[in-house]
């Protein structure tokens, strides 16, 4: 089944689009079915989402209860092993 994971990032266009782009080189080296798409933080405050994991480069509310990976890695390189290993659990 494949998993779904959201990028999102403060406006849903810049930093989203990078850490899309190194997500997705990760679940097609490690073999995961998965459809990725980006938006805006703002989006998660409106609702529910259907996302199995949340990928954030900006604060999340609390009230989300889906798992978040934090984004920063992605875009510092500092951070990324354990930013990955992290993510490899949620979609196992």
């Amino acid at each position: 089944m494949s998993k779904r994971i959201l990028v999102v990032c403060g406006t849903g266009v810049a930093t989203s689009t990078v850490v899309v782009q190194k997500v997705r080189a990760f679940v097609e080296a490690e073999g995961i079915d998965a459809t990725i798409s980006q938006g805006a933080v703002a989006d998660l405050v409106s609702g529910g989402t259907n996302a199995d994991v949340i990928v954030a480069t900006t604060q999340v509310p609390a009230t989300v209860q889906v798992p978040v990976v934090q984004g920063l890695p992605f875009l510092t390189g500092v951070g990324t092993d354990a930013a990955l290993a992290q993510l490899r659990t949620h979609l196992a």
